[in-house]
């Protein structure tokens, strides 16, 4: 029995070039940086920046939740069209089933809504 005739011999040879290319391509990002860019530190590269200006005052600020809701929210019923929208476009040919499925889709996102309505989320402060 030869290899090429193992019912298992693609698999194994596509997972070991699957797992050979990234660490190929790593290692030949390593030595390109081992070549061309020798480590040089200095108080000035090790400064802790960002937009290229030194940061001034505490990191650490308070972040309003409120606004990350918002965009979540957003995000949530955004992606909900895109879901609807291949649905819409071939109602006509999908079975009965279908059409239960998307119901029960529909109603989590209007369960959703209905929940961040109630707890105040979609109220602008």
């Amino acid at each position: 029995m030869t290899i090429a005739s193992h019912p298992y011999a693609f698999i194994a040879l596509f997972v070991a070039v699957a797992a050979a290319f990234p660490l190929g391509l790593l290692l030949v990002c390593r030595l390109w940086v081992w070549a061309f860019q020798p480590p040089k530190p200095s108080p000035v590269k090790n400064g802790i920046y960002e937009c290229g200006l030194e940061s001034k005052g505490d990191s650490w600020i308070q972040f309003k939740a409120h606004y990350y809701l918002y965009a979540i929210l957003f995000l949530i019923f955004d992606v909900e069209v895109l879901f609807l929208l291949p649905f819409a476009a071939s109602f006509n040919v999908l079975p009965w089933q279908a059409l239960l499925v998307m119901l029960a889709f529909i109603l989590l996102l209007a369960e959703g809504l209905v929940w961040a309505w109630n707890r105040g989320h979609l109220e602008w402060k």
